[in-house]
């Protein structure tokens, strides 16, 4: 698990095709390499990797053909810039919000525009995210926990302060560019718990229906 608050912003330095997967080396700028062993979990860009390798200041990490399909991952390249954070611990305190670093979809970046010192993104998510995005919850926007301020169909928007554009990299992300998108746990699980027994049976999710039925609305 992790939190979203980002350590460091490290650099894609290898990649090394591996028969349909990959192993990446990543150089790990100022990630606090002394607090990390052999097979600990690193979120890059959200994505939750397993250490493979380490060097003093980089590690490698195998990516499945599962991890390269599903995330923004499977389209980097040499010196790409990605969000470093290491696991959660106990006695670390909880600034963001719970991240699994298991990400859920790909989005894109439909508009940047300034604010006072901060800068506004507009965020264009797949369709089957979309119910899970609330205006005032959180979302994982490569690894990034942030606070949703809007929310218009498919879009969100969030405001990002001068700290987070200098400490990650949003503070170099344009218009156009995908981003790995992880919708709150709470959403995801809240979701199939309202199922109940049918959650076994496969089919639809939640609908306005099973919504009535059990209550919820009128």
């Amino acid at each position: 698990m992790f939190t979203g608050i980002i350590q460091s912003i490290g650099t894609l330095t290898r990649i090394e095709p591996q028969g349909g997967d990959c192993r990446l080396t990543i150089a790990t700028g100022k990630l606090p390499m002394k607090e990390i062993n052999l097979g600990d979990s690193i979120a890059v860009s959200g994505v939750c990797l397993t250490a493979v390798e380490l060097g003093p200041r980089h590690f490698c990490a195998d990516v499945s053909k599962e991890t390269l399909s599903r995330t923004t991952l499977g389209a980097a390249t040499t010196g790409s810039h990605v969000n470093l954070e290491l696991a959660l611990l106990p006695t670390v305190r909880l600034g963001g919000h719970l991240v699994s670093g298991h990400v859920d979809g790909i989005g894109r970046v439909v508009d940047k525009r300034g604010d006072a010192r901060s800068v506004r993104f507009t965020v264009e998510a797949p369709p089957q995210l979309a119910k899970y995005i609330a205006e005032k919850g959180s979302i994982s926007v490569d690894g990034i926990s942030l606070t949703v301020n809007e929310v218009e169909g498919r879009r969100f928007g969030v405001n990002i302060v001068p700290h987070t554009l200098q400490e990650t990299t949003l503070g170099e992300t344009e218009i156009g560019r995908r981003v790995n998108l992880e919708v709150d746990l709470v959403a995801r699980y809240l979701e199939r718990l309202l199922l109940g027994e049918r959650a076994a049976e496969g089919g639809p999710g939640v609908t306005m229906e099973l919504l009535r039925n059990s209550g919820f609305v009128p």
